[in-house]
């Protein structure tokens, strides 16, 4: 069987593909940014216009061409087509380009190249990428000081997603006004050692609500947390009216078994830059990261990496000689992160 290469080709009013030289039938497409979508359907921002759009149906197939001498292809032949392994093409944050139908809606047939999007695994039975958002500038996981009490491994899972993207991370901890001053400092004081920014808020008290409106001037952000932790609260405090426009688009789910992410939206902030929020995730896997890679979202395995007997083979978890299980044995390395790469690893095995 011949190698095969993908390649990306104009297309036709009908979504096919225009051979080379035939540029009449071509369509004039137009840019936008994805500031909305829900259950296949998405808004599209250009300019000061709002397109409802569709997509193609050829963005949920990939085109598969025979590798050849390229002075000796007159036309592309299309060898294979396949379905993507991806559950939704375009998401939040997407720069796309579009072709207006004429009654003010379009038709997305082309996302342009992504400078980052955080993903996870589907928890469907056939294994495919999610693509939560796209292009943000950082990803903020914000978690209670109490009701509901804080899950460190929860957290950690949230900041390795992240750093699988190469997406900044911070932490924002709501309802510190429920807790004693120095409850949480141990483990906050950890993820700062990390080099992980950390904002302490109240919007009984009004504590760190100005740093935190801070955190998001002008950077588009994307928001992990569960239900209840007060993220609601937290955005109508530091612009009103906000918390309750972003929970009003995203009280649908990106369930277990669900193939469709509804009604998340990117809101834009008064002060600049914007925020989307991602809630009723029920599981939260990892998207193809390997154990060494996964090692390598942890900031701090980094430095012992390939330094074990077994060198990049160890899975830190039982091999002797594991220079990383010496090092939490010593101190060196939280006991607690280490047993979150542990599981986290255990799910990515899986």
């Amino acid at each position: 069987m011949s190698a095969v290469v993908e390649d990306t080709l104009q297309v036709g009013l009908d979504g096919g593909l225009i051979a080379e030289g035939d540029q009449a039938s071509a369509v004039m497409l137009s840019q936008g940014l994805v500031t909305r979508k829900d259950r296949g359907r998405y808004m599209v921002r250009t300019g000061e216009k709002a397109v409802p759009c569709t997509i193609s149906a050829m963005l949920r197939k990939r085109l598969l061409y025979p590798l050849r001498d390229p002075a000796s292809l007159g036309h592309y032949e299309v060898q294979r087509v396949e379905d993507i392994e991806v559950v939704d093409p375009v998401a939040i944050g997407d720069q796309v380009a579009f072709v207006a139908a004429g009654d003010g809606t379009g038709m997305i047939k082309e996302v342009l190249p992504r400078k980052s999007q955080l993903s996870r695994r589907d928890p469907g039975p056939i294994p495919l990428e999610q693509v939560l958002v796209a292009n943000v500038d950082q990803m903020v996981a914000v978690f209670a000081a109490a009701r509901p009490q804080p899950k460190w491994h929860l957290l950690d899972r949230y900041l390795v997603i992240a750093e699988a993207a190469g997406i900044p991370a911070r932490i924002c901890i709501t309802k510190m006004d429920l807790v004693d001053a120095g409850a949480v400092d141990d483990m906050l004081g950890l993820y700062q050692d990390l080099g992980y920014p950390v904002t302490l808020t109240s919007t009984v008290g009004g504590q760190g609500l100005t740093a935190f409106r801070d955190d998001l001037r002008g950077r588009i952000s994307v928001l992990l947390g569960k239900s209840g932790v007060g993220k609601t609260s937290l955005l109508n405090a530091i612009e009103p009216g906000l918390g309750l426009k972003v929970n009003a688009v995203s009280t649908g789910k990106i369930g277990k078994g669900r193939h469709t992410t509804t009604h998340l939206e990117l809101v834009p902030l008064s002060v600049g830059g914007g925020v989307v929020d991602t809630p009723g995730m029920r599981e939260l896997a990892l998207w193809h990261t390997d154990r060494q890679e996964l090692g390598a979202c942890f900031p701090e395995l980094r430095p012992y990496l390939g330094a074990c007997k077994f060198g990049l083979s160890c899975h830190h978890d039982g091999e002797p000689g594991c220079v990383v299980r010496e090092a939490v044995d010593n101190g060196d390395i939280s006991r607690a992160r280490y047993e979150s790469y542990l599981r986290i690893a255990q799910d990515a095995d899986a």
